[in-house]
């Protein structure tokens, strides 16, 4: 916004000019989070007797962000006094009836984490000395020993170190431990059946020179120089755990076999290796280990893929584990030590993972949820199979095609409820009010997953995007940068726009992100010029990307809400439009995840398997690098990501009330839904603000904008 030499805005006076800087003061406070500070400096300024002109537009402001953290206030104290009656409630019963019930030593552990929650430092400390909830934890690792004796690794992680180590988060030892019990756990998974898919066909067609082909790959185009001691140490170490788990467990494993995929004897195609046998594997692991860690010249590729056969040629001769599931673990744990992205995608994996990518699949048109054990339709997409097949929000599938859903995951769920366009799919109903299921039959069909929400969903399946009509502040809610993001995020700006928009609230929380393509061309409809973000690769030329001014949209006020589920693409967009060179969002909420590195995806490695690896570090206008959480913590620092300006951290009451309210604004029910017999809940945007204080607060902050502007002209 300029000045004309002849406006009657420019401020003359003395006094005039002296508001003027304040008044920009005052805003820079606000934009800091600085609230209190801001009534502060208005209220000395007002006392010296300068002319304020928006000092009461602005202190209404600072008056509801103050009554915002006074009901976040009660109702943590309220929080507080409900869980301590909680605990106190536990611990009688305890007393009654002992701790030899695993479900009720787990209740009070969690019970006593979502307690710390609300806790100031003195709280906590009282609460963690309390005898009764030492004598827990005690009790607690007294059942994870039994669950391990037993191979059950997954009940001693979900009953017992997982919960230890959030009550203790400095103590390492549970830290370790949960970490290799959840190692253990997905072996065991590995090698178990499910009702979607079998190991064997989980595992098929895996192959050694794939993952050799993939090390080539790394070798030449890592984003730095890759450690192979690392990563053969790591896959050493797997290795020998994958046979001693598949020996603790190998019940468990059979159990979950379909007879159909074994021997005609009734057999299964892998047994468990003998004593003798897996001493040999242990032992002769061990002397590798010992061999690569005392080596002074460290490992080569060559070296590393060497040791690799070897491991190979010793399992045939020892445990005999099937190689595919060997090898498959082995690649997992080694490129875990280069970063958490670099991956294997084996070929059953491809399909699944381009569905993720592209946010295109052929299905029938629904959002599901696990609720109670139960597979459930949560909401219906519009222009889809599902919307007019007489299925419904709200109803539980009970089977797809014939196979019960009771307990079944979500993915192993959609793995069967997709399939080929123009197959059927039939789902067994069971729907409130009726007596007796049902059989719905729908036929497959392309499904394009719309990324671009707003706050509340018509029930024609429209979005209404003005969340403060009186201020024409509007929401647009981003879950993943996909292909069609941009084209779909540009028709609901030119839309707003024509209704008169004059600030935008930009929410990335959760958005883990997607293609570095659509992040830039989202990052450009705020920014006229200069740089957006660069990747820096080992070798090669770095890659930098501007903004055209073509393409930029009204410099109105900008809110971005972030989170840690905030990754990526979205720390791209949210890290440029906050950057010093362009300034032109403020951000609100917590700091994002700590992703900072490009990936790309490379079919070299063969025969239908894929390799997705860290190509690059992403930079920021400004040259910074958006740091890695992983480094970072390993440095004792926490400046992971990007942080907000605003910050306000969301406490687990806050971001349930603030997802029940959103779920209901969002549900889409099928077409002739009985809106009188099953009336839908809709929540006014009044309801949203208050549900969820970061929104609210981003609200505030586009209004202190709107009042800047009016200040300035």
């Amino acid at each position: 916004y300029g000045m004309s030499r002849g406006s009657s805005a420019v401020l003359t006076s003395e006094t005039g000019a002296e508001a003027n800087v304040t008044g920009n003061s005052v805003f820079s406070l606000i934009y800091k989070g600085n609230f209190e500070q801001a009534r502060q400096k208005i209220e000395e300024e007002k006392g010296q007797g300068k002319a304020l002109s928006y000092a009461d537009e602005m202190l209404l402001i600072i008056s509801q962000y103050e009554a915002i953290e006074k009901n976040r206030v009660l109702s943590k104290a309220a929080e507080y006094e409900k869980q301590i009656a909680e605990l106190a409630k536990l611990q009688k019963a305890a007393d009654v009836n002992g701790l030899s019930d695993i479900n009720d030593v787990s209740n009070i552990l969690a019970t006593v984490i979502h307690t710390f929650e609300f806790c100031d430092k003195k709280q906590k400390e009282q609460l963690r000395s309390q005898s009764f909830i030492n004598k827990v934890i005690e009790e607690s690792k007294v059942h994870a020993s039994q669950y391990e004796a037993k191979g059950n690794w997954l009940d001693a992680y979900i009953h017992c170190y997982s919960l230890l180590k959030m009550i203790d988060e400095d103590d390492k030892y549970y830290t370790d431990h949960s970490e290799e019990l959840f190692s253990k756990a997905n072996i065991v998974a590995s090698f178990q059946d499910s009702p979607c898919e079998t190991s064997k066909e989980r595992y098929d067609k895996i192959e050694k020179q794939m993952f050799t082909r993939a090390i080539d790959t790394l070798d030449f185009s890592y984003v730095s120089e890759v450690d192979y001691r690392e990563m053969v140490v790591r896959g050493i170490k797997r290795s020998e755990q994958l046979a001693v788990v598949m020996k603790a467990s190998y019940d468990q494993i059979i159990k979950s076999e379909k007879p159909s995929l074994k021997s005609s004897d009734g057999k299964s195609f892998f047994t468990a290796p003998d004593d003798k046998a897996l001493a040999v594997w242990s032992s002769s692991l061990a002397s590798m280990l010992d061999e690569v860690k005392g080596s002074p010249l460290g490992t080569s590729k060559e070296k590393f893929i060497k040791l690799l056969d070897k491991i190979l040629a010793l399992n045939e001769t020892t445990v005999q584990l099937p190689s595919q599931i060997l090898i498959a673990n082995f690649s997992e744990s080694s490129l875990d030590a280069l970063d958490p992205y670099t991956v294997m995608i084996w070929p059953k994996q491809v399909e699944d993972f381009e569905k993720n990518m592209n946010n295109k699949f052929t299905g029938v048109g629904i959002e599901i949820a696990n609720q109670k054990g139960w597979l459930t339709a949560t909401s219906l997409l519009t222009d889809t199979p599902a919307y007019n097949s007489g299925l419904d929000a709200g109803d539980i599938i009970e089977a797809v095609d014939g196979v019960s859903t009771k307990n079944m995951s979500l993915n192993c769920a959609i793995k069967r409820i997709t399939g080929p366009a123009g197959t059927d799919v039939t789902l067994t109903i069971r729907r409130a009010g009726k007596e007796k299921t049902f059989d719905i039959t729908i036929t497959r069909a392309a499904i394009i997953v719309p990324t671009i929400r707003g706050w509340q969903r018509t029930h024609s399946g429209d979005w209404l995007y003005m969340i403060d009509e009186k201020c024409r502040i509007g929401y647009v809610r981003l879950t993943s940068f996909s292909e069609r993001s941009s084209l779909e995020f540009e028709k609901v700006l030119v839309e707003l726009e024509k209704q008169g928009m004059r600030g935008l609230i930009l929410d990335l929380r959760y958005n883990s992100g997607g293609l570095l393509s659509t992040a830039i061309d989202i990052t450009d409809k705020f920014v006229s010029e200069g740089l957006i973000v660069s990747t820096r690769p080992k070798f090669g030329l770095w890659t930098y990307a501007s903004a055209k001014k073509s393409t930029t949209h009204p410099n109105y006020p900008l809110v971005v809400l972030i989170n840690s589920g905030s990754a990526s693409a979205s720390e791209i967009v949210a890290g440029a439009l906050q950057d010093a060179k362009h300034r032109r969002a403020v951000l609100v909420g917590e700091r994002t995840h700590g992703k900072g590195s490009v990936q790309s995806i490379t079919s070299y490695p063969g025969d239908g398997a894929e390799l997705k690896f860290t190509t690059a570090y992403y930079h920021l206008p400004s040259g910074q690098r958006v740091e890695s959480k992983g480094e970072m913590k390993k440095q004792g620092r926490e400046d992971w990501g990007v942080g907000p300006d605003v910050k306000m951290e969301l406490r687990s009451d806050e971001l349930k009330n603030m997802f029940d309210l959103r779920r209901d604004n969002e549900i889409l029910v099928r077409a002739d839904h009985d809106n009188v017999a099953d009336p839908q809940k809709r929540h006014s945007a009044k309801d949203i603000l208050t549900s969820d204080p970061q929104l609210a607060i981003g609200v505030l902050v586009v209004k202190a904008k709107l009042l800047e502007q009016q200040t300035i002209k």
